[in-house]
C-alpha cells in the first residue's frame, strides 16, 4: 500500500534519533552539575602563572563548559567531513 499525505505514522518518542542521543547527554549534564554545585568550597588555582582563589563549582563549572564547547567542535567538523559526496564533490551542481 503505498503511504498518501493523509496517513499519520507516529515514531515513538524515545525511538527518535534525536532523542536517543539527548538522553546520555542529559543525564551526564545533570550528574555534572550536582557535582558542581555540590563543591562550593574555595580552592587555590593556578592558571599558569598567576594563583587563583575561587569557588570550586566555578572552577569545575569553567571545566565543564570548555568540555562541552570542544565536543561541539569536534562533532560540527566530523559531520561537515561526512558530508561529502562519494565522488568527492561537496557542492549539488553538475
Amino acid at each position: 500500500m503505498t503511504r498518501t499525505s493523509t496517513d499519520k505514522t507516529h515514531d515513538p518518542f524515545f525511538s527518535r534519533p534525536g532523542v536517543r542521543r539527548l538522553i546520555p547527554f542529559a543525564v551526564i549534564t545533570a550528574i555534572a552539575l550536582v557535582f558542581i554545585f555540590e563543591n562550593r568550597s574555595s580552592v587555590e588555582i593556578r592558571l599558569l602563572i598567576p594563583m587563583v582563589t575561587m569557588p570550586l563549582w566555578g572552577a569545575l563549572l569553567i571545566a565543564w563548559a570548555l568540555g562541552i564547547l570542544a565536543c561541539a567542535f569536534t562533532l560540527r567538523r566530523r559531520s561537515k567531513r561526512h558530508s561529502r559526496r562519494p565522488d568527492g564533490r561537496t557542492d549539488l551542481r553538475k
